[in-house]
């Protein structure tokens, strides 16, 4: 009964078989190696266009290593908020850019409001020097709180970016997620949209450590190569980065288990509406269900051995908490079974 986390998750068997498959034997080193260039490679038929791809081993560090290609001085980025850049990655993006700022904007749960972003864009004229200058939007998908940008709503956004002359970048951590749960190509979400570098993760879907940075136009890398050595996340051994994501797109794997995610979420959420001990908060649109309980449920049900976590409410929930009621948030993933769920829901009925 763990939906604590995507993260507290292992690995896909077949991503584990393929580190252990190219741990033998060499390989040159620092992104060299045949399989790099083969996945890099796989990576430009998935995006349907030449992309330059930067291996990395977080997530923090594709999002920081983004923000960082786009910095201008002075620079400005926008983000929702309450996204995970802005609130849970430790000030790594002002870090990396040498001074960056994030200005936190406005929208429903979790999605920047198009009409917001652009009156806050509007706050950092080219003339007035003393505030700063633009330098990038970033968007996440899905959201921090398990909602999506559907296509026309990032295309809004990237014609916002386009009219004032930043880029967009797309904070993927749960790339797979949304894309099947949309129903889309790679593509349709994100250079098609108007996006110009991606957050590409592979570690919340069943890889060990596998995360990259796409930039969607090869001759606007620029000094990527530069930032990600500096920033020690250009890996010796990058082959086992490259491996994971072998097996990871072989067969559409990583499709697979992001449908199975999703699916143990539709089902997770059937079963807490179903249930006079929860009510759902909003509607999960990927992989994290968010339900109001009475504390003393949850305490009791987490006392019992189910793991999820208690959720500040966000500034644009419009549900209503009771005295001695929580948000709480739980995750799916490739290795929730729905024996999990089953189980869950016995102890969850017991606490009516």
């Amino acid at each position: 009964m763990n939906f604590a986390s995507d993260n507290w998750a292992g690995a896909h068997t077949k991503i584990a078989e393929a580190l252990v498959k190219n741990a033998a034997g060499y390989a040159s080193a620092y992104g060299s190696s045949d399989l790099d260039k083969q996945v890099e490679q796989t990576f430009c038929e998935i995006f349907e266009r030449d992309v330059a791809v930067f291996f990395v081993g977080t997530g923090t560090a594709a999002n920081a290593l983004s923000l960082t290609w786009a910095s201008r001085p002075g620079g400005v980025a926008f983000c929702h908020s309450e996204a995970h850049a802005i609130e849970d990655e430790g000030g790594a993006p002002e870090y990396f850019t040498g001074g960056g700022r994030l200005k936190g904007v406005a929208g429903d749960l979790g999605r920047i409001a198009p009409d917001a972003l652009d009156a806050a864009i509007r706050h950092y004229p080219a003339e007035f020097v003393h505030a700063g200058q633009p330098m990038a939007a970033s968007i996440t998908q899905a959201t921090e709180i398990g909602t999506l940008y559907s296509l026309e709503q990032i295309e809004a956004i990237g014609r916002i970016c386009r009219d004032h002359g930043i880029p967009l970048h797309l904070d993927g951590a749960r790339f797979a997620n949304a894309l099947v749960a949309l129903d889309a190509t790679p593509a349709e979400m994100t250079w098609k949209r108007g996006v110009d570098i991606v957050s590409f993760g592979g570690t919340k879907n069943g890889c060990w450590c596998a995360e990259a940075v796409i930039v969607l136009d090869p001759a606007k890398a620029g000094g990527m190569p530069f930032l990600r050595k500096r920033a020690a996340h250009l890996f010796s051994k990058s082959r086992f980065i490259a491996a994971q994501f072998e097996a990871y797109f072989e067969d559409d794997l990583w499709l697979q288990l992001a449908r199975h995610s999703n699916a143990m979420a539709q089902i997770l959420a059937e079963t807490l509406e179903a249930s006079d001990a929860a009510r759902l908060a909003w509607r999960p649109q990927a992989n994290e269900v968010f339900a109001v309980m009475n504390e003393k449920t949850a305490a009791a049900l987490q006392a019992g051995g189910a793991r999820f976590h208690a959720w500040n409410p966000p500034l644009s929930f419009a549900g209503q908490l009771a005295q001695g009621e929580g948000l709480y948030r739980f995750v799916t993933s490739f290795a929730t079974g729905a024996a999990e769920i089953e189980a869950f829901a016995d102890r969850l009925s017991a606490r009516r």
